[in-house]
């Protein structure tokens, strides 16, 4: 089996073989990232006996964690667009932040939103709100699925209490609630920055609008049988987000009770979203035009591409976990003579572009680092937000999340990478300054 520096030699070549693939040869992603993957393995040397076991376990754990959240998530997109709920959200985002800072409202809404919520869920819900508002502004599509991605992602990889940033605070030995306030501190100016301003610049020189059918879909909308109230509206989107938020606070105030295991289970992001598709099939029928079994129908088609990419995503990106690279990179990163923040943050990066995953890449480069700090002879809050903010960019298409954004957002591999990608690079670089930052005033802020 291949190990060292061939590893990201092959690593980087299966990227290339994948692009190629899909953006000279007009592959289908799904076929390609399948191909990639098996000849991946393959070169790695992993045994052959191995390999489809490997690939098809990814590509099922994958679905596991969001094929269910992806069906329910484009059903309940389907029911508020159809409706007009998600054109009063946008009306209302409108006139608070205008259409010229519009993109920066829905940055904001994704970094509060992603706290208490996954990322992957929290993006699907929140798509419908990506091409109404461009409809509306006649402001580029890139530039809201920018201004989406990055705050969904930067509070992910941030702000605990999502699962990766609290690890590090728990492995860095930091308070919490410091943590939580520096994070946020943190998180904002990267979001407008990684999201607003760069989704702006980007967003003009990357057009990419609804197709025929998006329209079509659109235009039915604007016009339902009824007008729904912007209350209404508000509080079906708020409905699953509210569900796995009270989950998310029981657990924390009053762990082990039966009042928190309820809430657990009604909380849990697929339960959640099954009880709010319940409740908008019940409430805003009233308000659709459209027969039901239409609604149903475009939303299956829709679910079933997005369901195969996404987890031919997550198949590629388990033969490169299984390839070692990861404890390779590690290894090679220790002997590095660099500040401590910046190898924190590099560490981590690298191995979000390799791994393919934020949480695995803070939890991995905590658990190594954290116990470290002292010795370091930096802040452990510090130490801890430069890790997280290391997770934030560079999602490659062994990224699993590569592919929501891609096909929720309407999006095409080149897009993606210069919307998603680079957005999300951009955004943890500001928030490795800010970081920085941080350190400045270390002597007067308290836990730093």
């Amino acid at each position: 089996m291949v190990t060292g520096n061939m590893l990201i030699l092959i690593f980087l070549l299966s990227l290339v073989a994948l692009f190629v693939l899909i953006l000279k040869f007009k592959l289908e992603p799904f076929l390609a990232l399948i191909g990639v993957a098996f000849g991946t393995a393959l070169i790695i040397g992993i045994p052959i006996i191995e390999i489809p076991g490997i690939i098809t376990t990814g590509f099922g754990n994958t679905l596991a964690g969001v094929g269910i959240l992806i069906g329910l998530g484009v059903i309940f997109g389907q029911f508020l667009a159809s409706s007009g709920a998600v054109e009063k959200i946008a009306q209302s985002v409108l006139k608070v932040f205008g259409a010229k800072k519009s993109a920066a409202g829905l940055a904001l809404t994704g970094t509060a939103v992603s706290i208490p919520v996954y990322f992957d869920a929290a993006f699907v819900i929140l798509t419908g709100l990506i091409k109404s508002l461009s409809r509306k502004t006649g402001i580029s599509i890139v530039t809201f699925v920018t201004a989406l991605g990055v705050g969904l992602i930067v509070s992910h990889s941030m702000i605990a209490p999502t699962p990766g940033p609290l690890v590090v605070a728990e492995n860095t030995g930091s308070d919490l609630g410091l943590f939580i306030i520096y994070g946020l501190v943190c998180a904002i100016p990267a979001t407008l920055v990684g999201g607003y301003f760069y989704g702006m610049f980007i967003g003009k020189r990357v057009q990419s609008k609804p197709d025929e059918a998006e329209q079509e879909v659109a235009v039915a909308s604007e016009t339902p049988s009824k007008e729904i109230s912007t209350g209404l509206a508000y509080a079906m989107l708020v409905l699953p987000i509210a569900l796995i938020l009270a989950n998310t606070v029981s657990q924390l105030l009053v762990p082990g009770t039966t009042f928190a295991s309820t809430l657990a289970f009604i909380g849990d992001k697929n339960m959640a979203l099954f009880i709010s598709v319940i409740v908008a099939i019940l409430v805003l029928t009233p308000y659709i035009n459209a027969p039901k079994q239409t609604l149903y129908t475009d939303a299956v088609n829709s679910a079933g591409v997005i369901l195969l990419i996404t987890g031919a995503g997550g198949a590629f990106g388990a033969v490169i976990n299984q390839s070692g690279i990861g404890d390779h990179l590690i290894q090679t990163m220790q002997n590095w003579s660099i500040p401590a923040l910046l190898l924190a943050f590099i560490f981590s990066q690298i191995l979000r572009a390799s791994l393919g995953s934020t949480t695995v890449a803070l939890v991995t480069t905590s658990s190594i680092l954290g116990p470290l700090a002292l010795d370091l002879g930096v802040s452990p809050v510090l130490l801890g937000l430069a890790i997280c903010a290391g997770g934030v960019g560079l999602s490659l298409p062994n990224d699993s999340g590569f592919w929501v954004v891609s096909r929720f957002g309407k999006l095409t591999v080149p897009e993606t990478i210069k919307a998603w990608t680079i957005g999300g690079f951009i955004a943890g670089l500001s928030a490795l300054g800010m970081v920085y930052l941080l350190s400045v005033f270390s002597g007067i802020l308290p836990g730093i």
